[in-house]
């Protein structure tokens, strides 16, 4: 069976499980900051190159404020991730804000930080102008509609929430500068979890193409294209990861064949990749509970789909390794679960592995992105810990796991309360 790589040993993690109980998610660092600079470094050819990481990845302040250091800005969707930014240090045009359905306080806050703000539909035009004011720079997002396909994940554009029409684009722009808006930027997003990189090339010339019709119609200058996420991580062992530097020299000749004047092309290439810059470098570590024997083999864990919900939800794989045992024949087939009252609470099914034993560690891959940013308080469940491996191999709490206190901290028992201590004070077992 082929393993992946940790970036820890057996010993290591028995060492930090012993301080910090399980279970946790936890973060490689040095991963996280080379697979940054290898990015940077494929698109070097680019003038104003940026990689707007997307917060609802791994919505940590250490994690964002890490990419900050690395040159990365902030892809924000909603008034905490703002926040979040604002209070590490991120602001200004180091945040694109590209929300849907979007209420008037988090369009007032993004304008007070200064992000870029990127709108998803016409109408969000005059909403945006009455409720936060007109800014100087402006990007929308584009849907394709049939012109192009998405993802099993994504799903067809034509079917997508997301995103302005080739005609409502035209129209949105002409709005914007006959409104005053001085700067402009397009967007697009049509992927998610994409191994395949000829997608995002493809995706490169119809953005091109489209930033050159523009200019044609109404003399709009583009000063950036941002190709959007999407980019995905090989969660299977066999899975090939994506070559940064294979995409950037499609996008390279792409962009040297955009049909407009040198001086018209954007000097911008950005992307809002979260999976792929978080997703490989992190992990979800547990501890075997139980096993239980009935029609099929059992392995409880004391993580449960609260911590990690993509396998339940979509049925995605996420490699396991039983810590010590990486070298054991998988000669056992394992149904791997947690505590949820919830069939679907599975991490793997029918999953062969080593023989597990009541105690074990196991560690759930790839757990980077969508991991603890998707957990939930379904039954009562907590949500874990998030610790950061740091580049000199000291750990880091960078999120304490939550407490009963948490849990009940917005429910009123007020009225309970007092109505048992009336009863305990009348209590005949109580008097004397």
């Amino acid at each position: 069976m082929r393993q992946k790589a940790l970036p820890f040993t057996k010993s290591q993690i028995e060492t930090i499980v012993k301080q910090f109980g399980t279970p946790f998610h936890i973060y490689d660092e040095r991963g996280i900051r080379e697979n940054a600079r290898r990015l940077k470094a494929a698109f070097s050819w680019v003038e104003d190159f940026r990689e707007y990481f997307a917060v609802k990845a791994t919505p940590n302040p250490h994690i964002v404020a890490m990419l900050h250091e690395e040159g990365f800005g902030a892809d924000c969707s909603s008034l905490a991730e703002l926040v979040l930014c604002e209070r590490v240090g991120v602001t200004g045009h180091d945040i694109m804000f590209t929300s849907n359905d979007t209420p008037a306080e988090e369009y007032r806050k993004a304008m007070e930080l200064g992000a870029i703000i990127n709108l998803d539909d016409i109408s969000h035009l005059p909403f945006l102008i009455k409720h936060a004011g007109l800014p100087e720079m402006l990007c929308f997002r584009y849907n394709p509609g049939d012109a192009r396909f998405g993802n099993s994940i994504i799903g067809k554009p034509r079917e997508a929430k997301y995103g302005l029409t080739r005609p409502q684009l035209t129209e949105a722009y002409r709005s914007a500068k006959e409104l005053g808006v001085k700067r402009f930027g397009l967007h697009t997003m049509i992927a998610s979890n994409e191994l395949d990189p000829t997608h995002f090339v493809e995706t490169a010339r119809m953005l091109f193409g489209v930033a050159a019709e523009l200019y044609n119609e109404l003399g709009i200058k583009f000063e950036f294209v941002n190709l959007g996420g999407g980019v995905g991580i090989p969660y299977k062992p066999g899975d090939k990861s994506i070559d940064y530097e294979g995409i950037s020299a499609g996008i390279r000749e792409e962009y040297n064949c955009m049909p407009v004047p040198d001086s018209v092309r954007p000097r911008g290439i950005y992307f809002e990749m979260g999976r792929a810059i978080t997703g490989p470098y992190g992990f979800l570590v547990s501890t075997v509970l139980h096993k239980k024997e009935t029609y099929k083999d059992y392995v409880g864990l004391d993580a449960c789909m609260a911590h990690l919900m993509r396998p339940g939800m979509y049925g995605a794989y996420h490699h396991i390794t039983v810590l010590g045992k990486e070298d054991w024949p998988h000669d056992h087939t394992y149904d791997v679960t947690g505590s949820l009252c919830e069939n679907n609470d599975k991490f793997a099914i029918d999953r062969p592995l080593p023989e597990i034993e009541v105690g074990d560690i196991v560690v759930i891959h790839d757990t980077g992105a969508h991991g603890h940013s998707m957990g939930f308080n379904y039954n009562g469940r907590l949500r874990c810990a998030e610790l950061l491996l740091k580049a000199d191999g000291t750990v880091k709490m960078i999120r304490r796991a939550e407490s009963l206190d948490d849990y009940f901290a917005t429910l009123d028992f007020s009225e309970f309360e007092s109505s048992r201590e009336a009863n305990c004070a009348t209590c005949k077992r109580c008097v004397g």
